[in-house]
């Protein structure tokens, strides 16, 4: 099992990011890719979880202990896998999905892609009351207004909607908001944040 890999940023793309650590290139996958964007050629530390099945070895990375205790916590849920505990995270305020788990707030859970009412209810039963422990005083602040990246918009947007869909997201959800979206000047990370809170609204 692997604690962290420390590394450089050598590729990011919708699904995952490539950290290259003594000539190897880890692929690993994380909430939102695009985080990372500001990091490419540098050296940092991602915290990892190996997932292990049958058919299937894979890393998953986060910036922050706490936030990979979160997703932990979620891929203990019955109902509830990698890609739908990576799309939660990637709405980027994990105090207000706990917020919503211990007020029992189903309307807010079920706005994530793939939860319905059953698996909502599931998340309240399983972890209601069992995750001060896990993330006691995070209160990451992942959106950042400034620094957008000097990139093509049409580029950047064209990442965040392909972003998007690997989160779960269908086209008919994408689209409600994509216009809205085109009316900004924005990075790939901040399309993608920016589209995450008007989906969850």
């Amino acid at each position: 099992m692997y604690e962290f890999i420390k590394g450089t940023i050598e590729y990011v793309c919708p699904e995952f990011i490539v950290i290259e650590n003594g000539g190897i290139g880890y692929q690993i996958s994380t909430p939102n890719p695009f985080t990372f964007s500001s990091l490419y050629g540098q050296t940092t530390i991602i915290y990892t979880y190996q997932h292990v099945r049958e058919d299937l070895i894979a890393l998953y990375g986060f910036q922050q202990r706490e936030e990979r205790a979160l997703f932990k916590k979620l891929l203990g849920v019955s109902g509830i896998g990698p890609k739908g505990s990576l799309a939660i995270l990637a709405y980027g305020e994990p105090t207000q999905v706990i917020q919503a788990i211990e007020n029992e707030n189903e309307a807010f859970l079920t706005k994530f892609p793939g939860v319905g009412k059953k698996t909502a209810r599931q998340m309240i039963l399983d972890l209601k009351g069992k995750l001060q422990d896990v993330v006691p005083d995070y209160f990451p602040n992942l959106f950042n207004e400034n620094g957008v990246e000097e990139a093509v918009e049409s580029h950047s947007f064209d990442e965040a909607i392909l972003a998007l869909k690997a989160l779960g997201y269908s086209d008919k959800e994408i689209k409600k908001v994509s216009k809205e979206l085109q009316k900004e000047k924005l990075s790939t990370d901040q399309y993608i944040k920016l589209a995450l809170k008007k989906l969850m609204k």
